[in-house]
């Protein structure tokens, strides 16, 4: 099968959609839109911009990647089995409409809601399915509901005392008034953490949070991982979908605090190895970190690894 992912990849978690692909058999094409980069030529532009995103819902930035995008397509000169795309909603809808040229079958899965990304709403017409990790949008547009996924299932073993209880990174939003409060109640508690809270605009650390200006690669953000005993997940206001730091704890069978209160309806939820606390109000007991974590069961687990997304967002696609 000849397959192009298209994804605006700026963590790095849909690369590894295309390496499974390929490790399976099919010709697979990433293009990595968050590669990328539009500047404005002046002053002017920014403002036209401005009035375009006011006035007639445009956006100078999503018409560039839309155009590269299409630019690549029409290198690969061969019509794709498959086209799916990863945060479609940074694409204008003019060129995702026009992306059915190049695919038999185009598809798209976002892992943001519509409360949060409104433009997502203009571009669902335009794919032949849509897949959402946002239970409420599932229902309300009528699309196919997937889950972020495993993408690293290696347990690693650490002889070593873990370096930090708690680990956790987030870009710098409305959920840092959160993280601070998580964060005073860990310190008050002699509890050992590590937070990164990305801003390109400026760095700084305080005693509970490290700022930083530039993505810090997957690749060592693993690292932190392997180096913590447990994750925090917070979820931004008004969504119930699933992040990545979840599949991360349940990969590495690592305990996980989360103000997701939704994830107890999942199959997966343990309150063994699951922590949910207030947002308003964190109080997270000592406790929780002395019992060990309790592995789930293997069937329940596949369901939610790469392979299995795959299966679910992929496959079944190709076979219609």
């Amino acid at each position: 099968m000849h397959i192009t992912l298209i994804s605006l990849d700026n963590w790095g978690f849909n690369n590894h959609i295309a390496t499974a692909l390929e490790k399976q058999g099919h010709n697979v094409h990433h293009i990595n839109f968050n590669k990328y980069e539009y500047k404005y030529s002046s002053i002017l532009y920014r403002a036209y911009n401005f009035f375009l995103k006011t006035f007639l819902k445009k956006n100078l930035k999503t018409m560039y990647f839309g155009k590269k995008i299409i630019e690549n397509l029409k290198e690969i000169d061969k019509i794709q089995d498959l086209i799916v795309v990863i945060k479609g909603d940074f694409i204008d809808p003019k060129s995702v409409a026009e992306l059915k040229k190049y695919g038999k079958k185009t598809i798209a899965y976002f892992n943001d809601n519509t409360y949060r990304c409104p433009k997502i709403i203009r571009v669902i017409p335009h794919f032949d399915e849509v897949y959402s990790f946002e239970k409420e949008d599932c229902k309300k547009y009528n699309l196919k509901f997937g889950t972020n996924w495993i993408y690293n299932s290696v347990c690693v073993t650490n002889e070593k005392p873990f370096e930090y209880q708690v680990f956790n990174i987030i870009s710098q939003d409305k959920r840092l008034s959160i993280l601070s409060k998580i964060a005073s109640d860990l310190k008050a508690k002699n509890i050992s953490h590590k937070f990164f809270v990305y801003n390109k605009k400026f760095q700084r650390r305080t005693s509970t949070i490290e700022f930083i200006t530039n993505h810090i690669p997957l690749s060592e953000i693993n690292e932190y991982i392997s180096r913590s005993q447990v994750l925090l997940d917070i979820n931004r206001k008004k969504q119930i979908g699933l992040t990545f730091r979840v599949f991360e704890s349940i990969g590495l069978q690592k305990k996980l605090i989360t103000t997701n209160s939704d994830i107890v309806n999942y199959d997966f939820y343990n309150p063994n190895n699951i922590l949910v606390i207030d947002e308003k109000n964190p109080d997270i007991p000592v406790s929780f970190f002395e019992k060990e974590y309790q592995k789930i069961p293997e069937e329940i687990f596949n369901k939610y690894t790469l392979e299995g997304w795959i299966q679910n967002v992929v496959y079944s696609n190709i076979s219609k």
